[in-house]
C-alpha cells in the first residue's frame, strides 16, 4: 500500500485525497488551519452565515465525476441548485441586464436589454467559444501539462489553431464579435474568473462564459463550504486521515525523490508520494530544497504575473431587497481604470493602488440557512483589488485602510442603486492580507498566477513535479484556478499516481 501525504486541505487537496484513497492508497492530509476547506471558507455570527470564498459552481459534471469515482453520488452529497436568473448586471449608464440561467434564453434577453442584434452577436461569439472548448477541454484541461507536447496536441489541425487564436486577447476577440459596449464589458469580466486583465488574457477565456451558460450556474444550498466537507467525507470513507493544525515546514527529498514531509515542530511524516495543494510559489520558495530540477519551475513562476486579489465585505443586513438576483454585478464607467489600478498599469504603472471606482460583485443567496430570520439578508460583496505587497504596492495592513475602503465600497454601491448603509447590522472586512494570512496565498492572490500573456498557461507548474514522487494540485498548478479546474488538477494527479 502506497503512503500518500497531501499538504493542504483545500478543495484540490481534498479531491486528490478522496480519489487516491479510493484507489487504495494510505492517505494522510495535513492542514495548517484548524478547519479544512482552504479558500472555501465559512463565517457565521448572530445567525448570519457567509461563504468567504467561491460563491458559484460551474461545470457540475466535474463534481459529479469526482463523487462517482469515489463511490458516492453528487445528489446524496450536496443539494445543488441551478440559478435562474444566473446573474443581474447593472451598467454605469443605468442599463440593466438579467441573464437567464438557460443558454437558449440568453439571446432574447440580450436583445430586450441591449437592442436588436445583441443576442445574435453574443451567440456568434459563443459558437466560436464552443469550438474553442471542444478543442481545448480534452488535450489541455483534462490532460497533464507536457510542454511542447501539449502545444502539439492543440496544433494537430491548422483550423484548431485559428479557432483558439493564441495571439489574440479576450478584449480583441470581443471587439471582433461585439458592437455593444455593454457586451464587451460583460465579456471583459470573465478574465477576472482567472484573476486576469482582459487586455492581456488570451481569447480562449471566451470558453468561460460559454461553459457557464452551456452547463449552468449553480449554488450549494447551505453554502459552498459544504462542498469541501462533502469531498472530505469521501476521503474519510476510504480511510484517509485528516490532521488539522499541522503546518508543513518542508518537503523531504531523499535519494532524489519525495520521501515525505517535516512538520513545523520537527516531526517527520514519511511517504512514497507527496501531493502539494499549497500555492506553487510557496512550495518552491519555502518547502522544497534547492534542486536544479526545479529551477526552471521557479523561473517560470517569477516570469508569471500574479493574479489579482479581492477585497471582501460580509454584510449582515436588516430587511429584504426586492428583485435582487442571487448574483449582481455593478459595473463602473471606466473598466480599464480598474485593471490599471489592480495590476499597476497605465497611470498607475509600477505601483498598484486600491480601485477608486471598482466593479462590485454581490452574492445574496436567498437561503434560510444563511439568515437568522425571514426579514434579513447575508451578502458577500467582492471587489477586485491589488495584492498585499507592502514593498511595491498596497499594504492592506496600514492602519485604517481597510475600514476606509469598506466605506468607499458601500458608497459606490449606493451611487449605483444598492444603498444598504442604513441596513447594516454588522460588517466583516476581509482584505488580501487576511487571505494571505488565512490560506498562505502570497499577497492574497486568489488564483495563484494570472492568465495575462499568451504563455501564461505554460508558466503554471505541471501537476507532476520534476522531483519524482511529488505532485501539485490546486489553483496555482495546471490547469488553473476556479473550482472546476482545481478538481480537474486532482483528477489528473490521481491518473498520474495510479492505483495502489
Amino acid at each position: 500500500m502506497t503512503r500518500v501525504v497531501v499538504v493542504g486541505a483545500g478543495l484540490g487537496g481534498l479531491a486528490a485525497a478522496a480519489r487516491l484513497a479510493a484507489l487504495g492508497h494510505a492517505v494522510t492530509v495535513l492542514e495548517q488551519a484548524p478547519e479544512p476547506g482552504g479558500k472555501l471558507g465559512w463565517s457565521s455570527s448572530d445567525g448570519h452565515s457567509f461563504d468567504t470564498g467561491p460563491s458559484l459552481v460551474t461545470l457540475p459534471q466535474v463534481l459529479r465525476d469526482l463523487f462517482t469515482a469515489t463511490g458516492g453520488t453528487l445528489e446524496d452529497a450536496v443539494d445543488l441548485v441551478r440559478l435562474d436568473p444566473a446573474v443581474g448586471y447593472r451598467f454605469a449608464d443605468g442599463t440593466r441586464l438579467t441573464v437567464p440561467g438557460r443558454s437558449e434564453e440568453v439571446p432574447a434577453a440580450l436583445d430586450r436589454a441591449l437592442g436588436d442584434g445583441a443576442g445574435r452577436q453574443w451567440s456568434a461569439l459563443m459558437d466560436r467559444a464552443a469550438t474553442m472548448w471542444r478543442i481545448s477541454e480534452g488535450p489541455f484541461l483534462r490532460s497533464p501539462l507536457a510542454g511542447a507536447a501539449t502545444l502539439a496536441r492543440l496544433a494537430r489541425h491548422p483550423a484548431d489553431v485559428a479557432a483558439i487564436a493564441p495571439w489574440q486577447s479576450l478584449r480583441g476577440v470581443g471587439r471582433r464579435y461585439l458592437d455593444s459596449p455593454h457586451l464587451r464589458t460583460l465579456l471583459d469580466r470573465y478574465a477576472t474568473y482567472s484573476g486576469s486583465d482582459p487586455r492581456r488574457a488570451p481569447a480562449v477565456l471566451a470558453t468561460v462564459p460559454y461553459a457557464e451558460q452551456a452547463f449552468g450556474s449553480w449554488y450549494v444550498r447551505g453554502g459552498l463550504h459544504r462542498l469541501a466537507l462533502a469531498v472530505l467525507d469521501r476521503a474519510l470513507a476510504h480511510g484517509a486521515v485528516l490532521r488539522t493544525g499541522s503546518p508543513v515546514h518542508r518537503v523531504l527529498v531523499e535519494g532524489g525523490r519525495a520521501a515525505g514531509v517535516e512538520l513545523g515542530g520537527g516531526a517527520r511524516v514519511p511517504a512514497d508520494v507527496v501531493v502539494s495543494g499549497v500555492d506553487a510559489t510557496v512550495l518552491h520558495d519555502r518547502l522544497l530544497p534547492d534542486d536544479r530540477r526545479t529551477r526552471g519551475v521557479r523561473r517560470d513562476l517569477e516570469r508569471a504575473t500574479p493574479s489579482l486579489a479581492g477585497f471582501v465585505l460580509l454584510l449582515a443586513l436588516r430587511g429584504r431587497t426586492p428583485g435582487l438576483a442571487h448574483h449582481t454585478v455593478l459595473f463602473p464607467e471606466d473598466y480599464d481604470a480598474e485593471f490599471d489600478a489592480v495590476f499597476g498599469a497605465g497611470r498607475h504603472a509600477g505601483r498598484p493602488v486600491p480601485v477608486e471606482d471598482p466593479t462590485v460583485y454581490v452574492s445574496a443567496p436567498d437561503d434560510p440557512a444563511l439568515m437568522p430570520d425571514a426579514d434579513s439578508e447575508s451578502w458577500f460583496v467582492l471587489v477586485n483589488a491589488p495584492r498585499h505587497d507592502p514593498e511595491r504596492g498596497v499594504d492592506w495592513n496600514s492602519p485604517g485602510l481597510a475600514d476606509r475602503y469598506a466605506d468607499r465600497v458601500l458608497d459606490v454601491m449606493a451611487a449605483r442603486g444598492l444603498d444598504v448603509r442604513d441596513r447594516v447590522r454588522r460588517r466583516v472586512v476581509r482584505t488580501p492580507a487576511d487571505l494571505e494570512r488565512d490560506t498562505g496565498s502570497p499577497g492574497g492572490s486568489i488564483y495563484g498566477t494570472s492568465s495575462n500573456g499568451g504563455r501564461a498557461a505554460f508558466l503554471r507548474p505541471a501537476n507532476a513535479s520534476p522531483v519524482p514522487g511529488l505532485f501539485l494540485v490546486g489553483g496555482s498548478a495546471h490547469p488553473g484556478g476556479g473550482l472546476p479546474l482545481v478538481m480537474l488538477s486532482a483528477e489528473i494527479v490521481a491518473r498520474l499516481v495510479g492505483p495502489a
